[in-house]
This record gives C-alpha cells, sequence and structure tokens, in this order.
C-alpha cells in the first residue's frame, strides 16, 4: 500500500476577491470528485489569486498512485487552463 500527496500551487489570475477565488476552487474540488482523492486548500486562504492544495490517494503500488495524481492535474488544467502553476508528488510510507 502507498500514500502519496500532490501538492498543487495555482494562481487564479481572474479573482478579484476570495469569493471569485472560492468560485474557482469549488469548481475544481467538484471535477475531482470522480477521482478516488482527498483534496484540501492548505495555504495562501487569505489571498484573492493564489491557492495551496493538497491532494492525496491511497494505491497499491506507486505507479498507480503517481499515474492518478497525473490524471488529477490534468483534470484540473482542462476546467481550468494554465491555473497550475507548481505540482509536485511525494510518496510516503
Amino acid at each position: 500500500m502507498v500514500v502519496a500527496l500532490l501538492s498543487l500551487e495555482l494562481h487564479i489570475a481572474g479573482a478579484r476577491s476570495l469569493k471569485d477565488k472560492r468560485m474557482v476552487l469549488r469548481g475544481v474540488k467538484d471535477r475531482l470528485r470522480a477521482f478516488n482523492v482527498a483534496v484540501a486548500e492548505l495555504e495562501h486562504q487569505d489571498l484573492w489569486q493564489r491557492a495551496g492544495l493538497g491532494v492525496v490517494t491511497v494505491a497499491g503500488s506507486e505507479a498507480l498512485a503517481e499515474r492518478e495524481l497525473r490524471n488529477v492535474v490534468d483534470a484540473i488544467d482542462a476546467v481550468e487552463p494554465g491555473i497550475v502553476s507548481r505540482s509536485e508528488v511525494e510518496f510516503l510510507t
């Protein structure tokens, strides 16, 4: 069993308020319900145009976990192109 953490840094260029930011993040989180992941906003809660998300999955192997998390990044890019400014996968054992 492998636990994998995807750390995402998002830049929401069109956000003019925290309300705008929350609307974008809600759409992203709703899209990720189709995946076997848990999502939480971990950083920059008080900034309008930045967000730090943590996405966690559990899988039978590192390859499966990494594939799932790469699919998550692809899904976010499909909903909000160019929003992901940084992504990093870490395996927790």
